[in-house]
């Protein structure tokens, strides 16, 4: 009987300190059980085996010389069993539990042919990344991330303020046109209870403050981003929750808002009124590798099914999840992709629209090309050789070749500090449209190359091409004699010509 109530006292006192963790801890006690849950896909099964070892374990000391008794084919029968079984835990844990998560994700997912809205143009992002740090000013802090907002076409950075026991600094907020260099204005964070950011320690962390409030949900830091709201910072973060028991998938669970003077935090389901994204990048990017599972198993082990991103370098670093506005008034992450192995033309662009939806996830909409668009390196070469002439060339660089439809795109040629023109062009290399050179307000300065036309050279040539006779032709068979007086006679012009300009 005393054993009994010392293990029932044992078990109530373990009991009321979970109770109490979870209450006293609602941070700490969050990521535990959110944790716990994405393993218990093999941590439930590995307990059942661990179990059953050490029944039969107990039950050959209990039975002793029972067990020699049994067949020894019974014997390496229960071996196999045990064998196989681990064999399967470690097949389900590491492959096949993978591709149903694909599948659970994959139930969003829509693939059509055409469908595909037309985008609205920005900035090059790795542009307003290199800007922010000089449009930052005197602020002595550390830049976080930069994102794009559509509903204001601006991008926004957040800057940390420096110490161990302190929040955000301020939040810049910048334009930058098509082409040239951007502005930025600032709004501060300000007031004893705005000190908190995201990974932030103690109760400067903005995911503590953020469970007080809504327990049980967490976000990807990535996904975070802020706005100036007059002179009031803002930081938006995208909620996620879990959902299954042995196939644990995530859900959107609306937004937090974090008021940058006061240090309240405010809730919505859907994220009406904001300015920017308010479904989780993060949650979009595993809808969008989730169509490798829209076959069957062995499609999904084997690589056969769904699509990649590029891995081109004119979009290194940014090659999917484009946040974009559309022609329908709509935010959404595009995705040029191409299909898996080989193959490097850009065959489909996936979109899901950037609005929460606390319900469940959002639709990700596969989009067919046809025909398909040559690979980002491919549109990038022709871009090169079509405009090469352009002066000072050799110190310019292609950022972003991204969608505006179904058929186009657009990308930028200029430095990170200053965009200089921009390049339409069609998807499959085609017409007379193939690529175009635009000026910074748009005007259409020429599509195609120059070369070979209108007695221009081809390759790096563009000067006029010489008729035979032409004195170009002649200068090799000149004396030295008749080479020097050529030379004298032309500085002789040259002067005459600075003299008479300036005496005007």
């Amino acid at each position: 009987m005393r054993v009994r109530n010392k293990f029932a006292t044992g078990v109530g006192l373990v009991l009321l300190l979970m109770v109490l963790v979870v209450f006293f801890t609602p941070y700490y006690s969050t990521i535990f059980f959110w944790e716990l849950r994405k393993w218990l896909f093999w941590l439930v099964p590995l307990a059942i085996l661990i179990v059953a070892a050490i029944g039969v374990l107990i039950a050959a000391e209990v039975f002793g010389s029972g067990f020699d008794l049994l067949p020894p084919a019974i014997i390496m029968l229960v071996i196999a069993l045990g064998l196989a079984s681990m064999g399967g835990l470690l097949w389900y844990a590491a492959s096949y539990h993978g591709y149903l998560q694909g599948k659970e994700y994959a139930n969003s997912i829509r693939v059509v042919n055409g469908e595909i809205p037309d985008f609205g143009q920005r900035a090059p992002y790795q542009v307003a990344v290199a800007q922010a740090r000089p449009n930052l000013g005197d602020a002595p802090g550390d830049i976080v991330d930069t994102s794009y907002l559509p509903g204001v076409d601006r991008f926004t950075t957040l800057v940390n303020r420096r110490g161990i026991l302190s929040g955000y600094q301020v939040l810049l907020s910048q334009q930058i046109p098509l082409t040239g260099r951007g502005s930025g204005s600032r709004c501060s964070f300000e007031g004893e209870g705005a000190n908190a950011r995201v990974s932030g320690f103690f109760s400067h962390n903005l995911g503590r403050k953020i469970s007080k409030e809504r327990r049980w949900v967490r976000f990807n830091g990535d996904d975070v981003y802020g706005y100036c709201d007059g002179s009031t910072p803002k930081v938006v973060v995208p909620l996620k929750r879990q959902v299954g028991i042995f196939t644990v998938t995530e859900r959107p669970a609306g937004v937090a808002v974090y008021d940058g003077k006061t240090g309240r935090i405010s809730f919505s389901s859907t994220g009406k009124g904001i300015p920017g994204p308010a479904y989780p990048l993060s949650l979009a990017a595993k809808q969008r590798e989730a169509t490798h599972a829209l076959g069957g198993y062995a499609d999904w082990f084997f690589n056969r099914a769904g699509w990649n991103t590029t891995d081109d370098d004119v979009n290194s670093g940014n090659n999917s999840e484009f946040t974009l506005g559309t022609d329908r008034g709509t935010s959404v992450y595009a995705t040029p992709l191409r299909g898996r192995g080989s193959a490097t033309s850009i065959s489909v662009i996936s979109t899901i629209i950037a609005a929460a939806d606390e319900g469940g996830l959002a639709r990700l909409t596969v989009h067919r090309l046809k025909p398909s668009w040559v690979s980002a390196s491919a549109i990038e070469t022709r871009i090169k050789a079509d405009y090469q002439d352009i002066p000072n060339w050799q110190n310019l660089r292609i950022f972003e070749i991204v969608p505006t439809g179904g058929r186009n795109w657009v990308a930028t040629i200029g430095n990170s500090q200053n965009v200089l023109y921009r390049v339409t062009g069609n998807g499959d290399l085609t017409g007379d449209d193939a690529t175009c050179l635009q000026r910074a307000d748009s005007t259409l300065i020429r599509c195609g190359s120059l070369a070979d036309k209108d007695q221009r050279g081809v390759g790096t040539q563009y000067g006029g091409v010489d008729k035979p006779g032409d004195v170009a032709d002649d200068v090799g068979a000149l004396s030295n004699e008749e080479l020097l007086e050529l030379q004298r006679r032309v500085n002789e012009e040259a002067g005459k010509r600075l003299s008479q300009q300036g005496d005007r």
